[in-house]
């Protein structure tokens, strides 16, 4: 896969991000919580510091190791934004035990590019 699928990928993912926040905050700020508000917010954050990433990883130079943090991150927006939103606005409490899985995603991609920054500055 191109890096170029990746900055698409980013692309959409902050543009989503920006609809989700917009949509949480004039759309659902009288209709949800403060708790499951501060939930949804959430999701947009991570959301959105994960997407400028994966937009980071599709301009450097392509690398296995970098592609496969690129569709952790990938990965991880999905389970961990995704659940969140889905557990604020449902309040669907089973999603919980998904969220964490998207959190050791972002952390392994996270791993992945100090790991590759460590090897490249060793070289």
């Amino acid at each position: 896969m191109s890096q170029s699928r990746f900055l698409f990928f980013a692309a959409v993912a902050g543009f989503l991000g920006v609809a989700m926040g917009a949509f949480g905050a004039h759309g659902l700020k009288h209709i949800l919580s403060g708790h499951d508000l501060d939930i949804y917010k959430t999701a947009v954050h991570y959301q959105m510091w994960h997407a400028l990433l994966l937009a980071l990883l599709a301009v450097l130079p392509k690398q296995r190791l970098l592609t496969w943090a690129a569709w952790l991150l990938i990965a991880g927006m999905v389970l961990f934004s995704g659940s969140l939103y889905l557990l604020a606005i449902f309040r669907l409490a089973w999603l919980g035990m998904i969220t964490p899985l998207g959190g050791v995603a972002f952390l392994s991609a996270w791993g992945l590019l100090a790991f590759v920054a460590f090897e490249h500055q060793r070289n």
